[in-house]
């Protein structure tokens, strides 16, 4: 048993109670969080993003999905954590595991109210147990977690942003009085981010920040109580909009690395009416006036004070327990994602070009890591690390801030587990055959990717060469799709399987993520998935393809691209690729190809070729010229 949970088990008994919940994720339901937050990881040992721990006095528990589900199985090993398997058949959920503990009695159910959604926090009501919703264990047991130690933030210019904030809080604020919302309650980093065109450092592969907002369906005011924090500087009602439509108007026009200076909370005007900032102190940058600045801590307190009968939109999937019972019972809950999800997914042209060029770069770092591991491999030591860290070198020389997560790079066996990321323990050294798999991305300062590649380093099988053109097949199946307008990702989902399935073969995670623009690697609210969804793929959505087949104990094969969803303008809607890389030819068996799809593949790789051929040495270019001929 580890440390850790006996730790933990003696909190609980001090605290007298029974089960405890420990999600994977921080105050704003983030899917990558900052190292404060990693209380799951500490107390299990699992690293993986997803999973939720449930820790008994007797016996203690982990869920996670099928990406996780052999990396689980390995770091779990010894722990006395019983594995999970969410979604196999025979396997409860947590709620259906607690509901029948229920069966035996009442039992005290402890969790920290911070991490746990509304929506969680309100089935676990529906137990009828004994709620302890203010308990942060972990913390009692981590001696050295990491502070939260909030970074600059900076703005993004109207060159890259492509709409003002003033454009962007207005049509918020159009669709809130369309629902007949008087508030609404901004939780998630990355919607608060992309609404006000800044951008931050406070979690690692995500350039976002730690706040909340608050708006209100009018311009003028901030919440609205009387008891509420007035404005630092006083001034009649005229000045103040006259400040806040000038403020809403300067909009920056030139990059911004970081900002020039950063100023603290205190002293700011309140020049946005109706919008309201909850920050750490001193990380805006300096001259930032269009919201009313609050301090991040006052966002509980603020909620307290929303006078009764108020309808307050808030997202309940997303929107913590601890923030939603801060509020007056008599509040109006309007439970639904902001109208921000959809905005900020449908990609503007501005934000099109920007990760058009953000890809080119891509590319570039993409081709020269291929053209090196091919001429490395064999000729010198080398390990997964050694092909991870190169891979980021080159995409910093292509102008690339920071990752857009951390780079998975398995070789053979190491590849079958999905979301697996070297570490010094089980970093392999690389031979001159099988295959290494390389799903990676960047943040540039013009656009996110997310790429993945299976690369041969040598010799391969016949098994692994059909493994590779199914997976390959699959991938064109959804590039080329042209479906309906309100087609979801459910449907896109089942014809990209199919060549996979006819191998007799399936794999365990979704086809397609939607991805942020300078924001993070996997967002909603478009999804393609056997899970299903409501939402349809619209036009200007971006959406990774990535089946895989995974052969446990042997190697695993993914290919992704990003697409971008457009109007064909024949009552259709299709797909364009953003990446710009090729297919490995020497994996690919071309009589398992229809000719369909070997058109496909064929102009893909002369688009890469056109793109990306003018940027690269001689050498470089010839080699890519071979590596994109007709098939």
């Amino acid at each position: 048993m580890r440390e850790s949970i006996t730790a933990l088990r003696a909190q609980m008994k001090a605290h007298c109670i029974d089960w405890y919940i420990v999600p994977s994720t921080d105050f704003h339901g983030t899917e990558y969080v900052n190292a404060h937050f990693r209380c799951r990881q500490f107390l299990s040992g699992f690293t993986g993003s997803a999973g939720t721990l449930l820790v008994g006095l007797q016996e203690a528990l982990l869920w996670t999905d099928g990406r996780y589900f052999l990396q689980a199985g390995r770091q779990l090993a010894g722990s006395g954590i019983t594995l999970m398997k969410a979604g196999e058949p025979g396997v409860p959920t947590l709620l259906e595991f607690l509901e029948n503990k229920r069966k035996s009695g009442r039992f005290v159910l402890g969790f920290d109210g911070r991490v746990i959604s509304r929506a969680d926090g309100l089935r676990y009501e529906a137990l009828d147990v004994d709620i302890r919703w203010d308990q942060d264990l972990t913390d009692a047991v981590w001696s050295d977690r990491p502070p939260v130690v909030p970074a600059a933030v900076y703005e993004l210019p109207l060159s890259v942003t492509g709409r003002t904030r003033a454009d962007k809080i207005g049509a918020v604020r159009a669709e809130m009085k369309r629902k007949g919302a008087d508030r609404l309650l901004l939780t998630s980093l990355e919607e608060i981010a992309w609404l006000l065109n800044l951008r931050g450092s406070d979690i690692a592969n995500n350039p976002v920040f730690f706040a909340f907002a608050l708006l209100d369906a009018e311009t003028e005011g901030t919440v609205g109580e009387s008891d509420a924090e007035p404005p630092e500087e006083s001034t009649d009602k005229a000045s103040a909009e006259e400040s806040a439509n000038k403020a809403a108007a300067d909009e920056p026009t030139s990059d911004a690395e970081a900002p020039a200076g950063s100023a603290s909370n205190a002293g700011r005007p309140a020049t946005a009416g109706g919008v309201q900032l909850f920050v750490y102190d001193g990380v805006l940058p300096a001259g930032f006036h269009d919201a009313h600045i609050r301090s991040y801590e006052a966002i509980s307190s603020t909620l307290a004070q929303i006078p009764q009968g108020t309808t307050l939109w808030m997202n309940g999937k997303q929107a913590n327990y601890a923030l939603f019972r801060s509020l007056h019972r008599n509040i109006k809950i309007l439970d639904a994602p902001s109208p921000i999800d959809l905005m900020k997914a449908i990609k503007n042209n501005t934000e099109i070009d920007c990760e058009r060029a953000a890809h080119r770069k891509d590319g570039l770092a993409m081709v020269r890591f291929l053209y090196w591991l091919k001429s490395t491999v064999g000729n010198k030591p080398l390990t997964e690390i050694d092909a991870a860290d190169r891979l980021e070198a080159l995409r910093r020389e292509q102008g690339a801030r920071d990752l857009s997560f951390p780079t998975i790079a398995g070789y053979n066996e190491n590849g079958a587990v999905i979301h697996y990321a070297p570490t010094p323990e089980t970093n392999a050294t690389l031979s001159p055959s099988g295959f290494l798999l390389v799903d990676s991305g960047g943040q540039y300062p013009d656009g996110t990717t997310d790429i993945t590649r299976t690369i041969p380093l040598g010799p391969l099988t016949t098994k692994m060469k059909r493994c590779y053109t199914a997976v390959l097949q699959a991938h064109i199946a959804l590039a080329s799709a042209q479906f309906a307008p309100g087609t979801t990702g459910l449907a896109l989902d089942e014809i990209t399987r199919r060549p996979i399935r006819a191998l007799g073969l399936d794999y365990n995670h979704g086809t397609g993520h939607g991805v942020g623009h300078l924001l993070s690697c996997h967002e909603g609210p478009n999804i393609i998935s056997k899970r299903g969804s409501s939402q349809a793929i619209l036009p200007g959505m971006i959406t990774s393809d990535e089946p895989g087949v995974y052969l446990e104990g042997e190697f695993g094969v993914r290919l992704e691209n990003l697409l971008l969803c457009e109007d064909m303008g024949d009552g259709t809607f299709g797909f364009t690729p953003l990446t710009l890389c090729p297919f490995d030819r020497a994996a690919i068996l071309p009589e398992m190809l229809t000719t369909d799809e070997r058109t496909w593949l064929n102009r893909y790789h002369a688009t890469v070729y056109k793109v990306l051929s003018p940027h690269l040495p001689p050498a470089l270019a010839e080699w890519l010229a071979a590596e994109t001929a007709e098939i």
